[in-house]
């Protein structure tokens, strides 16, 4: 399985043809880049994605630590992404998913990577979801 950067650029490399697909539970891999809020310099995450309502969900989950990963605050900074999903390349807008959403996407989520209910076990902040919309 890859991980980390090495999953980025082989999954850039074949278009998802290695990476897109991740764990046993149906899991898909998106490549999500922004830019750093302090660096000013492109950054890329291999990311846990589903589609739902015309977008794409990831999770900021960073394996339950006790803050959102970097890429969650680099987005936060400057909210105008780009995404791959497998050969398709495009700009993106993120938003971190309101209360009601949440609630939606949450199971959803963890139908596909179990592991995220364990994460929040972790962690006493409210693991949120970001909301990749096409632009």
């Amino acid at each position: 399985m890859l991980y980390g950067q090495e999953h980025v650029k082989r999954y850039e490399e074949t278009d998802g043809e290695e990476g897109y697909d991740f764990g046993d539970h149906g899991a898909h891999i998106l490549i999500l880049t922004t830019i750093g809020r302090k660096s000013g310099v492109e950054r890329k995450n291999a990311l846990i994605y589903r589609e739902v309502e015309g977008g794409y969900a990831i999770v900021s989950s960073a394996g339950g630590a006790d803050a959102h990963p970097g890429w969650h605050f680099n987005l936060e900074a400057d909210p105008d992404v780009k995404v791959q999903v497998k050969a398709d390349r495009f700009a993106a807008h993120a938003r971190v998913a309101d209360d009601e959403e949440r609630a939606r996407i949450w199971p959803l989520m963890t139908e596909i990577w179990p592991d995220y209910d364990t994460y929040t076990t972790k962690t006493d902040r409210q693991i949120p979801i970001v909301i990749l919309e096409r632009r």
